[in-house]
Parts: structure tokens; C-alpha cells; sequence
């Protein structure tokens, strides 16, 4: 229930491109069904960081490497990604400005992913 209810109130804030919050879109890999997850990434050159939270089992993340693409919506605008890639812990966090670095280090937060546009 309360995953349920911070997720509804995370969604409108990335989608009014107010606050963290970005949205991944990405389909069920059995219902077909479309899908929008608020995420927290970072901005790179070669596209985005998103740091897994809750592991590679998540929904969202098992559907994106599935599909081998989404999208993701970062300050009001649509971008597509294009792979899915391993990203090193320390790049990962380093991405992220402070005080969300800090925060991962001391979370000991290590699993990251490239989600490239480009």
C-alpha cells in the first residue's frame, strides 16, 4: 500500500518536472501492458544513471532489459533509450551530484545502470 501511494505521488511530481523524480515507460514482458515508474537518475553524456535500489528483480528494470529499450521522462522531456549497461559503482555514484552521492556512499548503494541515448 505504501509503495503503492509514494509511487502515485512520485509520478506527478516527474511528470510536472518538479522535484528528483523521473519516469521510466516500459512494457509488461508477459501482460504487453505499459507501464510508468518514478526513478531517480542522473544526467551523463552518454545518457542517464539510474542507481537499483531494490535489486535487478524489480519489475521495471526485468521489462527494460527485456525490451532492450524504454523511456524515460527527465525535466519535462522524452528521451529513448536506445541499451541498457553495467555501470561501475564508484561512476554510478559519482554521477550523482552531493548530497545524493553522499547519500549512496553511505548507503553502500553499488548497483548502477547506464541507460544510453546516445
Amino acid at each position: 500500500m505504501l509503495k503503492n501511494t509514494l509511487n502515485r505521488v512520485t509520478t506527478r511530481a516527474a511528470r510536472s518536472g518538479r522535484g528528483p523524480f523521473s519516469l521510466v515507460r516500459h512494457v509488461g514482458r508477459k501482460s504487453g501492458k505499459t507501464y510508468e515508474t518514478p526513478v531517480i537518475l542522473a544526467r551523463v553524456p552518454e545518457g542517464f544513471i539510474a542507481e537499483l535500489t531494490y535489486g535487478e528483480g524489480v519489475n521495471w528494470y526485468r521489462n527494460i532489459v527485456a525490451a532492450g529499450a524504454c523511456e524515460v521522462l527527465v525535466d519535462g522531456e522524452w528521451h529513448h533509450v536506445s541499451a541498457i549497461e553495467p555501470c561501475p559503482s564508484d561512476a554510478g555514484r559519482e554521477a550523482f551530484g552531493y548530497p545524493a552521492r553522499f547519500v549512496l556512499q553511505v548507503l553502500q548503494r553499488h548497483e548502477f545502470r547506464l541507460l544510453r541515448t546516445a
